[in-house]
């Protein structure tokens, strides 16, 4: 369940598809990124290290930390999770609880499956939330990181149960932060798309969906979502995987535990169903809005069904995709123009973004 693809920045695109680690693909369009050129500061004398030091920080952190990572079973297939709290909440991806409501989840505590019941799944995000239904002694809640410290480079370990396999842990670095991605559905067509997720060489294989990504301070900074193929190779994209930053996990789980669902999201929304649109060319050309929610946004700008937005503030949209990754971009409330086009006229209007 979990090939995936993604989108690299920098100075180089990578042509790479996305996919959830449980199996849906899709594809993901290209990233860039700026650089900017600063004067190097002294550079400091680097402190030698024991090869031994760092391997019992390893050891330290897998003692510390693996007993929080549990496995996760549903109807559909197998992945893993994170215990939250001390009563008994996990939280994992939507798309390892799927459909399902009821799961056995295997602890470093016990000897037997447990049964858990789904909290809440909130698949824009790729989160979800069960609940044990008997608490074992001695569960232990993961302590979630600061996303916003995480840097490119730093060490970390990715923990969870990768084809069956429990309690496997690999290690990696954080190769990039603030990464936008998109994830297709079963059907091929496009899915969720992901904000600031956090990019790291830490190999991602299937049933690491939910696990978790830690850094050595023994602080999850992130859940292990998405994994890179090549569409090429038709297979793994080595060193090239993707996690839900700590702080959204965090911002979503603590809805979901105390409300039972997700009452603020967060992402920014025009209201409106809409499709790729194809020119004469047969090239994708704007995104033409099928329907209009009333009251929602678009519909206080006044578009309407039949016309093809073809721009979000200075982002150009040529797909359904590209609009879903610029929305991803922006925030409930933020103000913006859309550009669309209407009986072959294009037309402006400022819109106030709501919430999705």
């Amino acid at each position: 369940m979990d090939a995936c693809r993604s989108r690299a920045s920098g100075l180089a695109v990578l042509a790479c598809s996305l996919a959830l680690l449980a199996g849906c693909s899709g594809v993901g369009s290209p990233v860039t990124t700026r650089a900017t050129t600063t004067q190097a500061a002294p550079r400091a004398t680097p402190t030698p290290r024991d090869g031994t030091d760092l391997q019992s920080d390893y050891q330290r952190v897998i003692k510390d930390v693996l007993p929080s990572v549990v496995q996760v079973q549903s109807d559909d297939g197998l992945g893993s999770g994170v215990v939250y709290d001390g009563k008994g909440h996990i939280v994992t991806n939507a798309h390892v609880v799927g459909d399902g409501r009821t799961f056995q989840v295997t602890t470093a505590t016990s000897e037997e499956p447990l049964t858990a019941t789904l909290v809440f799944s909130y698949p824009q995000q790729d989160l979800a939330v069960v609940k044990l239904d008997k608490v074992p002694g001695g569960l232990r809640a993961a302590a979630f990181g600061d996303s916003s410290k995480v840097e490119v480079g730093q060490i970390v370990l990715a923990m969870g149960s990768p084809l069956g396999l429990s309690s496997s842990v690999t290690q990696g670095i954080v190769s990039a932060t603030g990464r936008t991605v998109s994830a297709g559905d079963e059907d091929g067509g496009p899915g969720a798309t992901f904000a600031n997720m956090v990019q790291t060489s830490a190999p991602i294989n299937p049933g690491n969906s939910g696990g978790a990504l830690v850094d050595l301070d023994g602080r999850v900074i992130g859940i292990p979502t998405l994994a890179a193929t090549d569409p090429d190779l038709g297979g793994a994209a080595a060193g090239i995987g993707f996690a839900i930053p700590a702080s959204m996990v965090r911002t979503v789980a603590d809805q979901i535990v105390r409300d039972g669902r997700v009452t603020d999201s967060g992402r920014a929304a025009l209201g409106i169903t809409g499709r790729t649109y194809v020119d004469a060319g047969y090239q994708p050309a704007g995104v033409a809005v099928v329907e209009v929610r009333e009251g929602g946004a678009a519909d206080k700008a006044g578009l309407r069904a039949g016309d093809v937005i073809t721009g979000l503030g200075d982002t150009d949209i040529t797909t359904i995709t590209s609009l879903t990754e610029a929305l991803a971009e922006e925030r409930p409330g933020a103000r913006t123009t859309v550009t669309f086009t209407r009986d072959g006229s294009e037309k402006k209007t400022d819109v106030t973004l709501g919430e999705q």
